[in-house]
């Protein structure tokens, strides 16, 4: 499949009110306009698309969809055939979803851990329209996507590989550093990071266990990491450079319990010609100051009771 990367996060929040002033005031991004009807929804914007994360008022803080964007239309009908093809179950959405998240047609489907996938094309978008919420560089989206994922899973699932590989045609970048449980995967087009997604494992829970989101430099972060500071925000992870990648970033919890991870390349990242295993996750900093697994992993029938309750 043609994906690009992710082209939107959808998150089930009840704390809408924190993040109308985290968003800005913390992160740097724009509050985008809202429809009448959607009273209990806060979208971001993170460059000229019409939006990047949607927050929709819930009981609990989880994610509630993740949107891959196909190159085109034709690349979004072939999508439609291959999944199929594999036998994945999956809905069309109506032109009220369509409209929701500002794309001509998507589709949705689960994969075999339970989290909920969409593919789309052709998301609204005006040229110059970002404004940050506060003095901010702006964020690396375009051809590399919104950023990346790491998923927890409740147990090894082995449906879950055959599927990134088979159905999603994802490509392999490797299982990481330390203890190597998480496998990391990014799109068929996808030559400008190592991962778009990542999948661990946390036993007999599940949920989000951070964002990657890139800036667009040294400068962003370090404003960034001053304010979480000044704010006496739960930091996860100091400032530090990861070995597998040319990236400087830190790692801080937002009001729905997962981490951001403030990303900015210090230099391009070269490809994968051989599968690397790290001695370390990173080259120098990012000390552990807080727990790797925040409240938004917790058992999967209190996070998603209408898949996994009793």
């Amino acid at each position: 499949m043609d994906l690009i990367g992710i082209g939107y996060f959808g998150f089930e929040t009840a704390k809408l009110d924190e993040w109308r002033s985290y968003g800005p005031e913390v992160m740097g991004f724009q509050i985008a306009p809202t429809a009448e009807t959607e009273t209990d929804s806060l979208y971001f914007k993170l460059d000229d698309r019409r939006h990047r994360i949607a927050l929709h008022a819930g009981s609990i803080d989880r994610i509630s969809y993740i949107g891959w964007e196909a190159k085109n239309r034709l690349a979004y009908l072939d999508a439609l055939k291959h999944l199929d093809s594999h036998n994945v179950e999956f809905t069309i959405g109506d032109e009220t979803l369509c409209e929701q998240r500002g794309v001509k047609e998507l589709i949705r489907f689960r994969d075999p851990v339970g989290y909920q996938h969409e593919i789309f094309y052709a998301q609204k978008w005006s040229p110059r329209s970002f404004y940050a919420g506060r003095p901010h560089g702006g964020f690396v989206c375009g051809d590399r996507g919104a950023g990346h994922v790491v998923l927890m899973a409740p147990e090894a699932n082995p449906e879950l590989d055959h599927f990134l590989r088979e159905v999603m045609c994802f490509q392999w970048y490797g299982w990481g550093a330390g203890k190597g449980k998480t496998s990391f995967w990014r799109t068929k087009l996808n030559d400008k990071t190592s991962h778009d997604i990542a999948y661990g494992v946390a036993p007999g829970r599940m949920g989000v266990q951070h964002v990657g989101l890139f800036v667009a430099s040294v400068r962003d972060v370090g404003e960034t990491y001053d304010i979480v500071k000044k704010k006496d925000i739960q930091v996860m992870m100091t400032l530090g450079q990861h070995t597998q990648d040319p990236h400087m970033s830190f790692y801080h919890f937002n009001p729905s319990g997962f981490a951001f991870e403030t990303i900015t390349e210090l230099e391009p990242w070269e490809g994968d010609p051989f599968e690397l295993n790290p001695e370390k996750m990173s080259t120098w900093g990012h000390e552990i100051v807080g727990p790797i697994v925040g409240p938004s992993v917790q058992a999967p029938e209190v996070l998603y009771p209408e898949l996994f309750g009793k």
